[in-house]
């Protein structure tokens, strides 16, 4: 029989995992119950070492590694023991090399497939999964990871929880860690916003966990109703106008009850190709916006689709909206909302009304018509010739009635409908059609020359002209704006051709053409860019007469980021212009773009030539401060007394800053190079801190190296803590913060004149900082004085 693992699970160190351990475990010995601590790790913390009690500890098994002696947690003596319960700190904890396992989680499992129940303690950062989000935000990779799988078999999880300001108020008080390093500990990993985060992480990752058991649960029992542990709210999605409105009001439900937004859009798999519905890419934005997720599902009942997956999903509300289905076509093939509310069961269904007009935050869409492909100018030649035509026919070939008849004259004239067809399209071939008939009836069916028929076979078959007539002019129609369609789609493809290879050879083009060419393509009556400076719109391009100069007076106007703005006055755009704009408005964004990079360009060159005269400058005036320098030197010498050990101070700060200035202004030309290698950082703090006095170094072992120049940063360190020299001393600790290692520099400096005045150098250590692409913070130190952190980054192992 396998032995049951429950898990202490905790979002940081410090917040009791060890503590709730060995209090359930002596719970349980009170009960009467065999448990025994295989290890425990208490850290010299008094509470955790008072919660041992009475509990009976197993002896630790000794290990010799590299001439330390190290313990392990004694596997062979647990599993000679054989206890109920065995207690093991620290799951994820790695074994030292030859041992019986490599990590102490596969010591436990060893534990289990002998029978004995263990509890354990693990903390959030150490999960596989979560390991890289971890370093993300802590800035620390962990080494000691432990598979998922392994702490989901768990039979229990339990959460021990404490919020960060109680847990900082815990290591602020000596809780967790030794006195000295407290301040580094507060500063990077337990930051408030560090443990808030964690915290979350455990939270989710338990939440999911619950969720799966509840998962498994159902399935093993074939529960299939949904049970409403939490609310999921299911918005049916076809991208009708009303499903904002339906988003929106689920999710404003799923907000008040805390549950779950779900969209869903059922795409029908009946073999055919289905475009997606224009106001769908709309309505997964807004899903986005609200926090909410998006699932297409396919089926061939739409109805049935959509409460499967509520099924599937333990959705507890489906919202519906109005359906757009028309009475006949319900009469044919139902009615969706009806049977979704017949197949749901349990589950709620809302059917939401339409929303009033007057609280659309946007108009309605104007309907879509069918775009006029044929040119006016033959659409009225054909509505000009083709009745006119057929009739002129009907009458010349009326000599011929007693040879023609009228099957004869029907299948002539059917001849000019698809010519007018063919010119005008379909309403001039259907005026046509029935000026056809009539012609025909009245010249060529008895009583003649009248419009009432006596034959019945007359009568049928101008029924069967009429409806031939129908059938072709229908098909040479749509022919007509398939070649068109065509037509367009070459054009539309040899203008993509040309912007995508104009922009391959050389580049975005210039603004001005661009917008004068989008005018042409479009044939719009004006275009142009409009650029907002302050409240005013300006042009920036321009095309056309009578140029709207304000977004409000175009007729079409498209973002394009950087308040700019692209306004077109003309005919109104169709759903293939919209798309070919696309392409144009990438090509203006581009030219924009080329246009900001030669203006930094310009402003960088000028900068370069200041900076040029700046440097020449540092260079002169260090020149000139030498001599005066060394003149002061040598009579401090002459000087008795400490008046001239103070002066002689003073003029070495004073030759030493010269000489920041003048390495400065090399760096800035580009004389002096700056060599960045890994470099270790303990080694250049110390080398800085000989001879400084008050300094204290506390580095952790096992610092990352650093991308820097070995020199220069030394530079760095000597100047700073010369500041704590004259004052109270200094104190320097380094740490890993978000992927970069960040040297703290306390520094305790004498009461000057002005305290808020910043330290003479400051400006000079920022800038070789800077140099190694490095940033310098000033902060205020816990117990007084200043903070100096420079952050720089970690070099590639």
């Amino acid at each position: 029989m396998t032995g049951k693992l429950r898990v202490f699970l905790g979002a940081a160190p410090g917040v009791g995992k060890t503590y709730a351990m060995l209090r359930e475990g002596r719970r349980l010995r009170a009960e009467g119950l065999d448990v025994v601590v295989g290890l425990v790790e208490t850290y010299g913390r008094r509470g955790t070492e008072e919660q041992l009690g009475d509990l009976p500890v197993l002896s630790r098994r000794p290990v010799s590694y590299r001439g330390t002696e190290l313990t392990e947690l004694d596997v062979e003596a647990l599993l000679a023991r054989r206890p109920a319960l065995a207690l093991v700190d620290e799951l994820a904890h790695t074994n030292v090399p030859g041992g019986r396992h490599a990590k102490r989680w596969q010591d436990v499992r060893e534990l289990l497939d002998a029978g004995i129940d263990v509890a354990t303690t693990l903390n959030i950062q150490h999960l596989e999964s979560l390991n890289d989000v971890v370093e993300q935000i802590t800035g620390v990779a962990q080494r000691e990871t432990i598979p998922d799988e392994v702490v989901r078999a768990a039979e229990r999880i339990e959460l021990v929880d404490l919020s960060p300001q109680a847990l900082r108020a815990r290591m602020a008080q000596g809780e967790i860690y030794a006195p000295d390093r407290i301040d580094v500990a507060l500063d990077h990993y337990f930051r408030a916003g560090n443990l808030g985060a964690l915290r979350e992480l455990a939270l989710l990752w338990l939440a999911d966990r619950v969720e799966e058991e509840l998962a498994d649960y159902r399935a093993r029992h074939g529960i299939r109703a949904p049970w409403e542990t939490k609310e999921r709210i299911m918005v049916a999605l076809n991208g009708a106008q009303q499903g904002e409105h339906l988003i929106r009001r689920g999710a404003r439900t799923a907000a008040r009850v805390h549950g779950d937004l779900i969209g869903v859009h059922v795409r029908l798999d009946d073999g055919t190709t289905q475009r997606e519905p224009p106001g769908l890419a709309a309505q997964r934005a807004l899903l986005r916006e609200l926090h909410g997720s998006y699932v297409e599902v396919s089926g061939g009942d739409p109805a049935r689709a959509l409460v499967d997956f509520a099924r599937s999903e333990s959705a507890t509300q489906i919202l519906l909206g109005p359906t757009s289905r028309s009475r006949l076509r319900e009469l044919v093939s139902g009615s969706v909302i009806n049977r979704v509310i017949r197949l749901a069961g349990p589950i709620d269904v809302r059917v939401l009304p339409p929303p009033e007009p007057g609280l659309l935050t946007v108009p309605p869409a104007p309907r879509r018509r069918r775009p006029a492909l044929v040119p006016v100018r033959r659409r009225r030649m054909a509505w000009l010739f083709g009745p006119v035509g057929v009739a002129a026919l009907a009458w010349a070939l009326s000599p011929l009635r007693g040879s023609l008849g009228l099957s004869g004259v029907l299948l002539c004239l059917l001849l000019v409908v698809a010519g007018t067809a063919r010119l005008g399209g379909l309403l001039p071939a259907a005026g046509s059609t029935a000026a056809g008939a009539l012609a025909a009836d009245y010249f060529y069916t008895t009583p003649w020359h009248s419009l009432t028929v006596d034959r019945g076979a007359d009568v049928a078959a101008l029924l069967v002209f009429l409806a031939v007539a129908g059938v072709i002019s229908h098909l040479i129609d749509g022919l007509t704006r398939r070649s068109q369609q065509a037509g367009r789609a070459r054009a539309e493809a040899a203008v993509l051709t040309r912007l995508a290879g104009e922009t391959v050879e050389s580049g975005p083009r210039v603004l001005p053409d661009l917008v004068a060419e989008l005018r042409q393509v479009f044939g719009l009556d004006a275009a142009a860019v409009l650029v907002r400076t302050g409240a005013i719109w300006q042009p920036a391009a321009s095309a056309g007469a009578e140029v709207p100069l304000r977004p409000d007076e175009a007729s079409f106007s498209v973002d394009l980021g950087d308040d700019a703005v692209l306004v077109l006055r003309g005919a109104p755009l169709n759903e293939e212009d919209a798309r070919l704009l696309g392409p144009y408005v990438t090509q203006l964004k581009l030219a924009r773009e080329r246009e900001r990079l030669a203006a930094q360009a310009s402003a960088a060159e000028v900068l370069a030539h200041t900076d040029a005269l700046h440097t020449a400058l540092l260079e002169a005036v260090g020149q000139d401060l030498r001599a005066p320098l060394a003149a002061v030197r040598q009579e401090a010498e002459r000087m008795p007394g400490p008046g001239g050990q103070r002066v002689g101070a003073e003029v070495e700060r004073m030759e030493r800053l010269v000489a920041n200035l003048l390495d400065l202004s090399r760096l800035r030309a580009g004389v002096m190079p700056v060599v960045l290698r890994p470099t270790v950082v303990a080694e250049v703090v110390r080398s800085a801190a000989e001879g400084v006095p008050g300094v204290r170094v506390d580095l952790e072992p096992g610092l990352p190296r650093v991308l820097a120049d070995a020199g220069l940063l030394e530079r760095v360190f000597a100047d700073v803590l010369a500041w704590g020299s004259a004052g109270s001393g200094a104190v320097v600790d380094a740490g890993v913060v978000a992927g970069r290692v960040a040297v703290r520099m306390a520094v305790r400096m004498a009461v000057r004149e002005d305290p808020a005045r910043e330290p003479a150098g400051l400006a000079v250590v920022r800038g070789f900082v800077e140099a190694m692409n490095g940033e310098l913070t000033v902060e205020e130190a816990p117990g007084g004085g200043t903070a100096y952190v420079i952050s720089l980054a970690r070099a590639v192992a």
